[in-house]
């Protein structure tokens, strides 16, 4: 008994002594921090950006306050800070935004905000009908001609009505939810509102941003559109594609934002939390590999679990689809734009997900006055609760506009209900529908009648709701409230020898993780230089006829074809690549010159190579001209047919796009560039309507350099006597295929 209760008591003189230990630690801890602080704010500006405390504990228990330099912050830092501000993503992350807003606030800085206005919005296409419609081989010819002809004959094409006559207003400050039932236009109307329609379709009306003309901004970096479709990398991880997004879409203003806020801070007085003075000074670093915000991201959309899983593809196992989604929604949140437009971002996600990301980008918009306008097919209850507004599109026309809480008094005041179980959402895609509208009927004092579309909008400008909106619209921006950060006018987010290192790095990286094919290509290479080696072995080889010098000149042009035929993988590999290029230079992360170059830069090794392996294996076991210089001079000129080739199949694959046209491309190429080459059909037995494709054909040059590399050897200066004019047996053999004799060469 005695025992136990001393081990139940407490002794008041021990917890006295223990409080006054904790009170002396706590104390000694905060001075070390305040005189860490002093010392950090009397660097100078760019110096105190760059630097900051994480708070971290000592053997003993003791708070340690450790410097870092904020742009070098490791995986495990990161790691680490994040758990100290976004613990729980479900329960911490408003908290923590609305810190990082009470920071700005305290020194009086607004936060830029975007109004977007849309007003009489109206989007055409010319559209084909029928079996025109197919992705046929035959049609894709048929468009082709008619695009080059169609100044002079217009192609037969019928008008298609996206969006008619449409106005409003989407505000900062407030999510909103944008529906409607399949083909009613929400897709055009996002890419109308982020400044990304086709230069195919004829737009009239206009799109404000802040009451400026898109031709005033660039609307590609001020805001982004996520598309509905998951284009992707498959070999590079969740993480690397977030950021690498992250790093060519760069900081926006974050860093001018935050000199300003340092320095007002320090005139004030005022020391901020130290862990949130980190974090907002790591997202302000441009050029970094690896942002802290893609941690924090990759939390928010539940993708932390498979950050380090590559993506995956048709070929390669990755992530699940709706992860896949979630990647596509990050690429663009890791970015500084502030008015975002999102398509279908809950595709292949449970409701649960769904609900957790739109609650937190609810969060964003409501604490950091962000522009969101969400697309979702069939939200669920509790996530169509979180929206604020809600537009309801159908057959291209706006069918309401304007706060949740008043759309279901809208539709009854149409004589339409939505029934107490029934999610109001789909209520609201099915009540424009003529298959189901009739069962929301709720009017007994008349029958029921199918109210088109065009009526539901009429009703809608009469409506109090649509009144107010018509009003707004009608009462011109005060463009003097537009914030000068909030609207981008600097093409891109990197300077250019930024986003030649962010390219490269990422080229680097998928070429080591497509490294298989590469090896596996050399490989193959090696294997076809055995076997043209027994082909064409020196012991039965001779340099005493014409017909000798053919068998040489079969050789070399075998040669040719192996290094022409192994650069057509390139162009598999290009049509895969195609549609993450163009999505990434249409969002303005870099231009075509920096995706080109690093590219051709890192297939020069490899060319190098292959050739390097062929003319060692080949050269002198089949016995070409054993001079040093000739060795080299036939290694050089492999390697220029084998950049060639490169070139020619990537081209193909740029203009067919897809793998069954790209490939009926090249094998017509290659037809063309073989059979018309000089040596199948020799320059003389080509009909004249063909000859264009000869002097077109790289295979003509090449074959014609390796020649006059070979017989302008000494041991093919024999004299010849014979049926042709030439004085030795050199130009015997080359005029006997057609080829010059000219040194030159």
């Amino acid at each position: 008994m005695e025992g136990a209760t001393s081990w139940n008591s407490t002794d008041p003189g021990a917890l006295a002594s223990s409080e006054n230990y904790i009170s002396r630690a706590s104390s000694r801890a905060d001075d070390d921090e305040a005189l860490k602080w002093a010392a950090l704010e009397k660097l100078p500006t760019y110096s105190r950006l760059r630097k900051g405390f994480l708070r971290n504990l000592d053997p003993t228990g003791s708070v340690i306050h450790e410097e870092v330099d904020v742009a070098k912050l490791g995986f495990t830092e990161k790691q680490q800070l994040l758990e100290k501000v976004v613990q729980d993503i479900e329960k911490d992350n408003e908290r923590f935004l609305w810190k990082l807003r009470e920071r700005i606030d305290n020194v009086g800085i607004d936060v830029p905000k975007i109004e977007v206005r849309y007003e009489n919005l109206a989007v055409d296409a010319d559209v084909q009908v029928g079996s025109r419609t197919l992705p046929t081989l035959v049609n894709f010819m048929i468009n082709i001609a008619e695009e080059l002809v169609k100044f002079i004959i217009p192609p037969r094409r019928r008008v298609l009505h996206i969006l008619k006559d449409i106005s409003g207003i989407i505000r900062p400050s407030r999510l909103t939810l944008l529906l409607g039932p399949p083909s009613s236009g929400k897709t055009t109307f996002l890419l109308a509102l982020a400044g990304k329609l086709s230069d195919d379709l004829r737009v009239t009306g206009k799109v404000t941003y802040n009451g400026h003309a898109m031709n005033e901004f660039i609307p590609q970096r001020t805001s982004a559109y996520i598309s509905q479709n998951d284009t992707q990398y498959g070999m590079m991880t969740v993480r690397e594609t977030l950021e690498f997004s992250s790093r060519c879409q760069g900081v926006g203003t974050r860093y001018e934002m935050l000199t300003e806020l340092v320095r007002r801070e320090k005139a004030a007085g005022i020391k901020p939390d130290v862990d949130i003075d980190v974090f907002m000074k790591a997202i302000s670093m441009e050029g970094q590999q690896g942002n802290i915000v893609t941690d924090y991201v990759l939390k928010v959309l539940g993708l932390d679990i498979c950050a380090n899983t590559i993506v995956g593809d048709q070929m390669k196992r990755g992530i699940s689809g709706g992860q896949r989604k979630r990647v596509t929604t990050g690429e663009m949140l890791v970015g500084p734009a502030k008015a975002l437009f999102m398509d279908e971002i809950s595709t292949g996600l449970d409701s649960a997900t769904t609900f957790q990301i739109v609650k937190c980008l609810r969060q964003t918009v409501h604490v950091m006055d962000a522009t969101m306008l969400v697309s979702l097919l069939q939200p669920a209850p509790e996530t169509y609760e979180l929206f604020d507004d809600v537009i309801l599109l159908a057959e291209g026309q706006i069918i309401y506009q304007g706060p949740r809480e008043n759309v279901l008094d809208f539709f009854q005041s149409m004589g339409f209900k939505c029934p107490e179980r029934k999610n109001t959402a789909d209520f609201l895609q099915e009540v424009t529908s003529k298959k189901d509208q009739q069962q929301y009927w709720e009017d007994s004092s008349q029958p029921y009648r199918y109210v088109s579309v065009e009526e539901f909008a009429e009703a809608f400008k009469k409506f109090h709701v649509g009144q107010n909106m018509e009003q707004e619209v009608a009462m011109p921006f005060d463009r003097s409230r537009s914030h000068p950060a909030a609207l981008v006018t600097k093409k891109y987010g990197l300077e250019k020898n930024e986003i030649f290192k962010a390219c490269l790095a990422r080229e680097v990286l998928l070429w080591k993780r497509n490294s298989f094919m590469y090896i596996f290509k050399t490989c193959q290479l090696a294997v076809m230089s055995s076997l043209c080696m027994t082909v064409f072995f020196r012991t039965r080889l001779h340099q005493d006829t014409v017909n000798d010098g053919v068998l040489y000149m079969g050789a070399l042009f075998f040669g040719l074809v192996v290094i022409m035929f192994n650069g057509m993988a390139e162009m598999v590999m290009v049509v895969n690549r195609l549609p993450v290029f163009y999505k990434q230079r249409d969002q303005l992360f870099y231009p075509a010159w920096a995706y080109t170059i690093p590219t051709i830069l890192l297939r020069i090794p490899l060319s190098i190579l292959e050739c390097i392996i062929w003319t060692c294996m080949t050269y002198y076991v089949i016995g070409f001209a054993p001079d040093a210089g000739r060795f080299f001079r036939h290694m050089l000129l492999m390697f220029v047919i084998s950049q060639t080739a490169v070139g020619m199949f990537r081209f193909l694959g740029s203009l067919g796009r897809t793998l069954i046209i790209a490939n009926t491309f090249g094998n017509i190429a290659l037809l063309l560039v073989f059979v018309l080459g000089g040596f199948v059909i020799s320059k003389d037995a080509i009909r004249g309507w063909w000859i264009w494709a000869y002097w077109l054909s790289p295979l003509t040059y090449g074959l014609q350099a390796l020649f006059s590399n070979e017989f302008h050897a000494s041991r093919w200066q024999k004299p010849y006597i014979g049926g042709l004019d030439a004085d030795t047996l050199a130009d015997a053999v080359l005029i006997s295929r057609g080829f010059s004799t000219d040194k030159k060469w």
